[in-house]
């Protein structure tokens, strides 16, 4: 809640900038829709995965996201080079290898990871979805509205009903995490729609890439294995 909180301080801005679209309706209001609710449903799945499982199990898992946004575009009738159609094979073997539980010390236990798998395997699929969504909006709407329907979703739906019942409350210490949350989720989502407007099957396997990142991250900064 306090992530999207963020954004939408600075989503608003953009989006009033950019003034409100004349095509805000139809099938352009409906991707809009379908972006914000797939982002919000995905980010809330993810944190839960995140509780209980590692990192560097949960991210790669997660990753497949953009395949999943890939393989909606090409269905329903983009059309994909051989080496892009290889990267998905690919990415499937990566998912099969990280979902192989760790063993040692400070491995979670095998219920823990099993549940891990199973969120990280749903909000894959709802980001997915939320990035297919996302790029045939993009293609029709200022990017601006397109990031701000995510924000608009997560503070209405997250964000107002813990206010109202009294909690909407930071953690110590978590300031700087939310904010950088916040300022990094709008970040990419408008590098990510731009990139889809030049082609979105590609631009959703690239972005995946992110797994990569959090991976190493997770073993320098938490000592995952």
């Amino acid at each position: 809640a306090w992530v999207m909180l963020v954004g939408l301080v600075i989503a608003v801005p953009a989006a009033a900038i950019s003034g409100v679209p004349r095509g805000l309706h139809g099938s352009a209001l409906a991707w809009l829709i379908g972006a914000g609710v797939g982002n919000v449903a995905g980010l809330a799945l993810e944190y839960f995965a995140l509780r209980v499982g590692q990192v560097g199990v949960v991210a790669p898992l997660i990753s497949t996201e953009g395949a999943i946004a890939a393989l909606i575009a090409v269905a329903i009738g983009e059309s994909l080079a051989p080496g892009v159609g290889i990267t998905l094979a690919v990415i499937a073997v990566g998912v099969c290898l990280a979902s192989v539980p760790a063993t040692g010390t400070g491995a979670p236990s095998r219920e823990h990871h099993q549940t891990s798998v199973m969120l990280a395997g749903i909000t894959a699929v709802a980001f997915g979805a939320s990035l297919y969504a996302a790029g045939r909006a993009g293609a029709e709407l200022p990017s601006s509205w397109v990031v701000l329907s995510a924000r608009v979703v997560g503070v209405v739906g997250l964000a107002l009903p813990l206010a109202l019942r009294g909690r909407l409350e930071m953690a110590p210490g978590a300031g700087r995490l939310v904010i950088s949350s916040g300022v990094c989720e709008v970040l990419g989502f408008y590098l990510f729609i731009l990139g889809a407007r030049h082609g979105l099957a590609i631009a959703a396997v690239l972005s995946s890439q992110f797994a990569a990142l959090s991976v190493i991250a997770a073993y320098v900064l938490f000592g995952e294995r």
